[in-house]
This record gives structure tokens, C-alpha cells and sequence, in this order.
């Protein structure tokens, strides 16, 4: 690991990244997404940000590769990008959060980090049923 005063290059990417991080709608959005994926109504019902502010901050965090999409018929699903961003806003939410003493609340983020199992997503509809097709 390189610490960013040794690297201009390492800094700015640090930087662009913390830029999308400091929008409140955004980070509101990556908070939700911590509780698992939901589609643009679930989260617009969780954080109460309304249209078109929120399409707009979707696609900002899509563009930035923190969110990651699926589709499923006509529903559009989002979800955190990876770990990295798991880790980075629950981090935020542990030093940043209510006033509670934020080294404990640190702390247990990096002990839960280690121990975050992978979700592993179940098919539903066609591709569930095609999986219960014999192939031939």
C-alpha cells in the first residue's frame, strides 16, 4: 500500500472517488444499498428522494462504477458495486454516523468485513425455470 503524499496519481483517484462519496443523495442511495439490492422505487421509498433527482444520482454512481445493475423483466435492480464500496460506506456510517464513539464503531466494521459472507443470488422466473430443464 502506497500512501497517497508518495503518488499525485494515487491522490487524484482518491479524490475523484471522495467526490462522489460527498453528495448526500448519492451516499444517501449507498446506505440504502447496504441493506442488499432494490429497485429505483424501492429506493426512492427508502431515502425519500424523488424523481428525476435520483435517476440522475443513479446514474452518477453507475457512471462512477459504485453501483452495479440487473435487470429482471421490466425491473431494474441496484446493488453496491463490490466489497470495496461495502466497506468504504460503512466505514463512513461508523466515523460519520450518530455521535456514537467512532473507533469502536470502526472497529466492528473491519471485524465484520472479514467475516461478510458472498451472497449468492437465486434465479427466479425464466431462469429459474430453464435451470429445471433437463438440457439435451
Amino acid at each position: 500500500m502506497s500512501a497517497l503524499y508518495q503518488s499525485r496519481a494515487l491522490a487524484d483517484a482518491a479524490c475523484e472517488k471522495l467526490r462522489v462519496y460527498a453528495q448526500p443523495q448519492r451516499l444517501m442511495i449507498l446506505s440504502c444499498l447496504l441493506h442488499g439490492e432494490r429497485t429505483v422505487g424501492g429506493i426512492e421509498t427508502a431515502t425519500g428522494i424523488g424523481q428525476p433527482a435520483l435517476s440522475q444520482q443513479l446514474a452518477e454512481l453507475r457512471r462512477s462504477e459504485m453501483v452495479k445493475t440487473r435487470k429482471e423483466a421490466k425491473q431494474v435492480y441496484y446493488d453496491l458495486a463490490d466489497e470495496n464500496v461495502s466497506f468504504c460506506v460503512r466505514s463512513m456510517e461508523a466515523i460519520l454516523g450518530d455521535g456514537s464513539d467512532p473507533e469502536d464503531a470502526l472497529t466492528k466494521v473491519l471485524r465484520s468485513n472479514k467475516a461478510a459472507p458472498a451472497v449468492q443470488k437465486t434465479p427466479s422466473g425464466t431462469a429459474a425455470f430453464a435451470r429445471m430443464m433437463p438440457r439435451q
